[in-house]
């Protein structure tokens, strides 16, 4: 419980400070989505079911919005994340032998229904690079079973940035911006863990009625 708190304070906080409106870019899903959901899907990445071990790596509490085109808070919207573990091994076949090796105490995948704010919050791990990729997670947006966008979130400052196909093909330094987001220090932390806000602002309204 005071994990949810946490985390719901800290999105409370940044979403006061959000930059102006701009549309989040849209991105490949990748090949990584889970082709099996892991068994367990909530928003704590590091606990999977009952297991007293979390996941390997640097604990950050990554939190934000979804809004409309307008500004708008979503409620309902079904927020899902996917990233690999601290070892850059994705939760998917197609990770074929590295699968062997991969830290099964890390979830990988995580879903959250946002709130009438708008909020989202997982538990998850800063992430790390692998052979051909800028650290990244994804996001995916539903509503009501419809596909709203799919996107992915990267670290403000990263070297590996300005080599990376995907954030160098998003040509609008603004949406370029809007999802490069800072990870930094929770004070006060005995864990070091980290908080990342990230607002995402669909291209889209829901209808009237």
């Amino acid at each position: 419980m005071r994990q949810c708190v946490l985390g719901a304070s800290l999105w409370q906080v940044n979403g006061l400070m959000a930059e102006a409106l701009v549309k989040t870019p849209k991105s490949t899903e990748g090949p990584f989505y889970p082709d099996t959901l892991p068994l367990d899907t909530d928003n704590d990445l590091l606990i999977i079911n009952d297991s007293i071990n979390p996941g390997v790596g640097q604990v950050t509490w990554l939190s934000g919005r979804i809004l409309d085109a307008h500004g708008q808070p979503v409620r309902n919207a079904l927020v899902e994340i996917w990233q690999c573990d601290g070892k850059g091994v994705y939760y998917h076949s197609g990770s074929g032998d590295d699968l062997k090796r991969r830290d099964t105490h890390f979830q990988c995948f995580g879903r959250f229904l946002t709130g009438a704010k708008g909020e989202y919050v997982f538990r998850t791990i800063k992430p790390v690079p692998y052979p051909g990729r800028t650290p990244h997670i994804h996001f995916k947006v539903k509503r009501q079973g419809k596909d709203l966008l799919t996107t992915q979130c990267y670290i403000k400052g990263h070297p590996g940035n300005k080599k990376d196909g995907l954030w160098n093909r998003i040509k609008n330094s603004r949406q370029q911006a809007n999802v490069t987001v800072d990870f930094t220090p929770i004070p006060g932390s005995m864990m070091n863990e980290l908080a990342a806000t990230f607002d995402v602002v669909l291209g889209w309204t829901p209808k009237a009625g």
